[in-house]
């Protein structure tokens, strides 16, 4: 079972942000990048929200980083960790530009993308761009099969439906991978649904651990019905970890104590048949978050 971790500081929702992200910037991020790129982890992850309505901004911040320049900033930073956004509202943007973005950014990173998308759930981004809202759905699912053809490997794609259509525009550079991995986030049942049919893996909003067996069985059971054989990667997102005991309160629902008490805890997940789980740290600090980003990869992570 791989691990991965959703960048501090580039997004600063009060749902998990630690006081200490507020005054935190680039040189934060490199070092936390580079930390995971050091203790194993398959992957970072980065966020995408173009603005937030003064509505959310209590809740969710304003604070977003762009995906893209994100990731491409840390690809120059790391060797080996890949890529993901998690999750780029790629209906909000058309394929062709969102095609060009990634596709850059996986040949500079020498192929280590992977494409997380994502519905989206902010009426005004969608509104203020012209996308529409209550469809968002339908827009997704058009956006992630003309994603699939852009990011192909012929030079000129081809895609041919309701909403975008285009033939003989040619974009290189081309992706360094043969195969652009797509991971689609969402819980929904019509999310589940696209996931198993349209992506490569799926990347759960928060489903508990008693939800995941029968989101997984769904998925398993719909991609069965269509036929489907090719790979496919079932993610969670394990609670807030403390790799020992924490000299400070880190709140009733992380999971603390020795490395082998905390591998024994998240096999669970790979008992349901999970394949990456994505971790949290708390931290008052970045130096404590790397503290524990290297201690989970060393002490932690051999026993998954």
């Amino acid at each position: 079972m791989s691990y991965g971790i959703q960048l501090p500081v580039q997004s600063q929702s009060t749902l998990y942000t630690e006081p200490w992200e507020a005054a935190a910037g680039p040189d934060d991020l490199v070092a936390i990048a580079r930390a995971a790129d050091r203790a194993g982890f398959s992957y970072v992850a980065c966020c995408d929200h173009v603005a937030i309505p003064r509505r959310l901004a209590p809740a969710m911040s304003t604070v977003w980083y762009d995906p893209v320049a994100t990731l491409a900033f840390l690809a120059a930073a790391t060797g080996h960790v890949r890529l993901l956004s998690h999750v780029a509202v790629v209906g909000l943007r058309h394929p062709l530009l969102t095609a060009k973005q990634y596709a850059t950014l996986d040949h500079l990173s020498g192929g280590r993308l992977i494409l997380g998308v994502g519905a989206g759930h902010v009426e005004e981004e969608f509104s203020a761009l012209g996308v529409d809202f209550q469809h968002r759905g339908a827009v997704l699912d058009e956006t992630i099969d003309a994603l699939r053809a852009a990011l192909g490997p012929d030079e000129f794609p081809e895609h041919h439906g309701k909403l975008y259509d285009f033939e003989g525009l040619g974009q290189r550079p081309r992706p360094a991978q043969e195969h652009v991995p797509v991971w689609v986030g969402g819980s929904s049942p019509a999310a589940v649904r696209r996931a198993a049919l349209k992506g490569d893996g799926w990347l759960p909003q928060g489903d508990p651990r008693d939800r995941l067996p029968a989101q997984i069985a769904r998925i398993r059971q719909l991609r069965q019905e269509a036929g489907i054989e090719r790979s496919f990667t079932v993610g969670a997102i394990a609670e807030p970890l403390y790799v020992g005991t924490p000299a400070w309160d880190v709140g009733r629902r992380a999971l603390t104590g020795p490395p082998d008490a905390l591998a024994e805890s998240l096999r669970a997940y790979r008992a349901m048949g999970v394949d990456q789980i994505q971790v949290r740290f708390r931290s008052r600090g970045r130096d404590e978050l790397i503290d524990q980003i290297a201690a989970f990869g060393a002490d932690v992570a051999p026993h998954l």
